[in-house]
């Protein structure tokens, strides 16, 4: 099955040049001109990667993909951008982009890029899940909630840490102190409201019965 790319580039001749370098490589590829298009592309059908210019008509590419990470989209973003300030950089990142490539580019670079985000991405199919209720499942390599249409379930550090662990003692109670010592490291302050915000949190995802808790014994997942 062709690899579906997501292609937003506002730029008529490097979007005809991307687009038949790409289709030449095989990728299935599906331009948008401005953000709200590729917006509504997003959520309305899947894709095994996006490649977003940031200045566009009708928003920008930053926004556009922290309202998408936001949203719990996880697919692998590549940015392409004239912007090139340490700040731009910084602002690609945190809106939740894999890669960044400041323009002009080569676009043999573009592909070796593209092919290394794609390894990782599908890194996941060899990876052993533990089956969850309503078809939920957690990937024990990569430390990954999937959810029944197998989009990645978006968690906190914590919380990861949390599941993985209680479902390492599944059907067995783990104690607080044990958990406190996997979650926060040596020289930070554990916080027990921290830990049920955690809990509360996975058992709204994976259902309220699924984890107990017991004074003095801790937490237990069931199932």
């Amino acid at each position: 099955m062709a690899t579906k790319i997501l292609l937003l580039e506002d730029d008529f001749v490097l979007s005809e040049i991307l687009m038949e370098f790409l289709q030449e490589r095989d990728y299935q590829v599906t331009l948008c001109e401005d953000a709200n298009t590729a917006l509504e592309t997003a959520y309305e059908h899947s894709f095994d990667l996006w490649i977003l210019d940031v200045k566009v008509p009708q928003g920008n590419g930053f926004s556009l993909l922290k309202e998408l990470r936001e949203c719990g989209k996880n697919t692998p973003a590549i940015f392409i951008t004239s912007l090139d300030s340490i700040e731009d950089l910084q602002n690609g990142y945190k809106a939740g982009c894999d890669d960044y490539i400041k323009k002009p580019f080569e676009l043999l670079e573009l592909q070796y890029r593209i092919e290394t985000l794609l390894k990782r991405s599908f890194a996941h199919k060899d990876d052993d899940f533990v089956a969850l209720p309503n078809g939920f499942r957690f990937g024990i390599l990569r430390q990954l909630l999937y959810d029944a249409q197998g989009e990645v379930v978006t968690l906190t550090q914590k919380e990861t840490l949390l599941l993985a662990l209680l479902l390492q003692n599944k059907n067995t109670y783990v104690s607080q102190e044990t958990i406190f010592a996997t979650l926060w490291e040596y020289e930070q302050e554990p916080s027990e409201m921290s830990l049920r915000a955690y809990v509360k949190n996975l058992r709204k995802i994976l259902g309220k019965d699924c984890i107990l808790n017991q004074r003095g014994r801790g937490y237990c997942y069931v199932g």
